[in-house]
């Protein structure tokens, strides 16, 4: 059976191989794009498979709107993928509030905003699949990244309570932790004003940059057909060969780190638990 998908971020990077994708096997979707006419091509070619929508998701009425249309076009909505996102680099030091603040509105009041108007309409389907595309950089962090991660780590948090609670409604959740791909995305990212303190970390980050080996944009679509179609789709999944070295180490840290300070907090405790009954 087909389905009916809901994209946001859809003009270019992951969002349009996603939206590909999911037409390349005629399904319908309401593709979403901050400018409509970057989805021209696309309605050319597929015709009423795609629904287009000018929307920006920091407009929570235009969000609403977006998928209340978008329900009404084709008459239920499968699949909702948070995808409309951008990259923040800078040192902790170096952003102003109001980057943060709009990198927060765009990565995590976004998602919030189309799962919060998507909602309803699932429920009363009882059944649906709400994806979050996260970021390797939603479980650890890297230096100059300190803005991006907390908008990915946030938006993990509150996917992870949303997965427990629609649970009982039949609706999925699933966060995908992408690495990186080879599209134009980085081209989008926003860039704090540099402070010289921290050139040798821009210099590191460029040299690593280069290193990763970025992974097939349209292998990646092909992907999240298959994690739409699992009948019990992961809470959380990678996608690309990055994420799994790089989480397994940093996950080894941290337990390494609680187990030497056990001591600490068993003192900041304040008295010797009690001993559960047998």
């Amino acid at each position: 059976m087909s389905k009916v998908w809901f994209i946001t971020g859809s003009s270019r990077g992951l969002g349009r191989n996603f939206v590909e994708a999911v037409l390349s096997r005629g399904d319908q979707v309401a593709a979403t794009a901050r400018t409509v006419g970057s989805l021209d091509d696309l309605v050319a070619a597929h015709g009423q498979l795609v629904f287009p929508l000018e929307l920006d998701v920091t407009d929570q009425a235009a969000v609403f709107a977006g998928v209340r249309r978008a329900k009404e076009h084709f008459g239920r909505l499968d699949v909702i993928v948070n995808n409309a996102g951008y990259g923040l680099l800078g040192a902790v030091e170096e952003l102003t509030e109001q980057q943060l603040r709009d990198q927060l509105e765009t990565n995590l009041f976004g998602p919030l905003r189309v799962v919060q108007a998507a909602l309803p309409h699932l429920r009363e389907q009882g059944a649906g699949h709400i994806i979050q595309i996260s970021s390797v950089g939603g479980l650890t962090a890297l230096p100059l990244g300190g803005g991006y991660c907390a908008s990915k780590w946030a938006l993990e948090a509150m996917s992870e309570s949303l997965a427990l609670e629609v649970a009982r409604f039949g609706i999925k959740v699933t966060v995908v932790e992408p690495g990186s791909y080879a599209t134009e995305g980085a081209a989008g990212a926003v860039h704090a004003e540099a402070n010289p303190l921290y050139s040798d970390l821009r210099e590191d980050y460029a040299a690593y940059a280069q290193t990763l080996d970025a992974g097939d944009p349209a292998a990646a679509g092909r992907a999240l057909l298959k994690l739409a179609d699992a009948d019990n789709p992961p809470l959380r999944v990678f996608f690309g060969t990055q994420g799994n070295p790089i989480v397994q180490q940093v996950y080894a840290n941290r337990l390494k780190t609680w187990a030497d300070w056990k001591d600490l907090a068993v003192e900041a405790h304040g008295h010797t638990p009690a001993t559960p009954a047998a």
